[in-house]
């Protein structure tokens, strides 16, 4: 609203000691708060406090209160904010700025115009976009909250304390003074994850990657790919991930093979539950299927004599009648 006013920026602005301007006063090298100096950044303008108890260092300033006190406001029913600012614009242009001064002799509206305003930097086009600074903390998820949005950050920072700056479009880490990360302005509730912040085993969980989990369960074995895919089967896949990883946790525990064979069992039976699936495992492999008997068929003998040679002559034919009785 100042730089509106006068028309331009000042180059140099001498100020008190307030805590929005001034964090550490110092007559020789004054502390400024870090927002105000981003602010006096963009702006173009320098910043000279004064002296703590040293009126003097602006007496031009001190010397207008008495009669901005008396002359501008006093005797005015001023109830409204708009009231007020109202009677201090004409009062600055119509009255106090068409006076005589005693010093110039000249009006100091009609002195501002011709040799101070000339001098000042361009007014803002656009208001000011006011950071926001605060000091989160990274959890072990590797997620700092700022402006109730959550970020990540890379996992040498995790259980640290960072220095956050939260524009309109951006939110800045940083750590010891150096920029680490950056990421774009969420809306309160949000969260901004960046898979290469955390290692490759992990970026999987923490970005809800289903897919990755699927491949990975596919390269053990294609029984142990199918019973991934049955388990992720619904509308919030991401709430069986746990599942997903208990499932590689056994290939590693009982071997790729052995797991995908249980598997094809498990899918064949329609059974999609991972601790059935592990107690399967635990109990073993399963019992060979037994082989039908062998039919009982009595081999064909090689050397067997023709039936002729078993046949023997008749009684009659070869035993001699005693009596000679013709038979």
């Amino acid at each position: 609203a100042a730089w509106a006013y006068f028309g331009g920026v000042f180059t140099v602005v001498i100020s008190d000691n307030p805590k929005t301007i001034v964090q550490k006063a110092d007559p020789l090298k004054p502390l400024i708060v870090e927002a105000f100096r981003e602010y006096a950044q963009a702006r173009g303008f320098h910043v000279d406090p004064t002296r703590v108890r040293s009126p003097k260092d602006k007496a031009r300033v001190e010397r207008s209160v008495p009669t901005v006190r008396e002359d501008c406001v006093r005797g005015e029913r001023l109830q409204r904010l708009e009231d007020a600012t109202r009677r201090a614009n004409y009062w600055s242009l119509e009255e106090y700025g068409m006076r005589r001064h005693t010093r110039t002799q000249r009006p100091p509206r009609e002195c501002f115009e011709a040799e101070e305003k000339p001098r000042l930097l361009p007014a803002p086009s656009e208001p000011y976009d006011i950071p926001i600074w605060c000091d989160p903390k990274v959890g072990p998820d590797q997620h700092a909250q700022v402006a109730k949005a959550l970020y990540s950050l890379p996992r040498d920072f995790r259980r640290k304390r960072l220095r956050a700056r939260a524009d309109r479009c951006l939110v800045r880490f940083y750590f010891n003074g150096d920029l680490v990360k950056t990421h774009a302005r969420q809306p309160p509730g949000g969260r901004s994850t960046d898979p290469n912040d955390f290692p490759p085993e992990r970026a999987a969980y923490a970005m809800r990657d289903s897919a990755f989990l699927l491949r990975q369960a596919e390269a053990k074995g294609a029984a142990v790919g199918r019973f991934a895919k049955a388990l992720l089967a619904g509308p919030l896949p991401w709430t069986r991930m746990r599942q997903c990883f208990a499932l590689l946790g056994l290939c590693r525990r009982f071997g790729d093979e052995r797991v995908n064979e249980t598997c094809e069992l498990a899918l064949a039976a329609e059974m999609h539950d991972i601790h059935r699936l592990e107690r399967m495992l635990k109990r073993g492999p399963p019992a060979p299927t037994p082989q039908p008997p062998e039919s009982n068929v009595i081999p064909i003998a090689r050397f067997l004599r023709p039936k002729e040679q078993y046949a023997l002559p008749l009684a009659s034919c070869g035993r001699p009648n005693p009596e000679g009785e013709k038979p």
